[in-house]
């Protein structure tokens, strides 16, 4: 008998041991800032995994971007709405790339194309100057799993994600979008 309340006492500690060390931050490893989440597309979840290839046919993730800042923007290169938006998501790259952060170690973004055409796809990436390195796509335009996962119906689409993958801001254009990124900005 005793024993056996000796075994359930360990049990429990380890059980208490176990979810102080899961809810507590500082003891993963993670920002104090991060919680454990639900994956989904809303404000506060867990961004969905994206494993996609890139313009050069290698394989990219979201979760290789851990640690910094990123912005996940939908797009196409038929897009009009998103042509016309590509300076000022261009104009953030440029300002934030090099921004030091309060818990992040940079910024970058990851454009999810929903292109079915390859050379198009790849044109639009010279002409609007996206020279960031995070560009993939499946090329199957609407059909994209990537916008099937997120839930994305119109285009251009953006999730910000904060460096340990929470989801801190969506749907951002134009100015929204630097006001967002710069609540996340120690100095420029």
């Amino acid at each position: 008998m005793k024993k056996g309340i000796q075994i359930l006492s360990c049990a429990v500690a380890l059980i208490a041991a176990f979810s102080f060390t899961l809810n507590n931050p500082s003891t993963t490893g993670l920002s104090p800032n991060f919680k454990m989440a639900k994956v989904g597309t809303n404000v506060g979840d867990l961004a969905p995994e994206l494993d996609m290839a890139t313009l050069d046919g290698k394989t990219m993730k979201l979760s290789d971007m851990r640690g910094k800042i990123v912005l996940i923007d939908f797009w196409a290169s038929w897009c009009g709405p998103c042509r016309k938006e590509n300076p000022n998501v261009v104009q953030a790259y440029n300002k934030y790339k090099k921004a030091k952060f309060k818990t992040a170690e940079g910024f970058d973004i990851l454009s999810v194309s929903l292109d079915s055409n390859k050379e198009a796809w790849e044109k639009a990436v010279k002409k609007d100057n996206l020279t960031w390195d995070g560009h993939i796509s499946d090329l199957k335009s609407w059909n994209s799993e990537a916008a099937a996962i997120y839930g994305v119906r119109s285009i251009p689409f953006s999730f910000l994600v904060d460096e340990n993958g929470i989801i801190v801001a969506k749907a951002l254009r134009g100015l929204q979008l630097h006001m967002e990124i710069d609540k996340h900005v120690k100095k420029l």
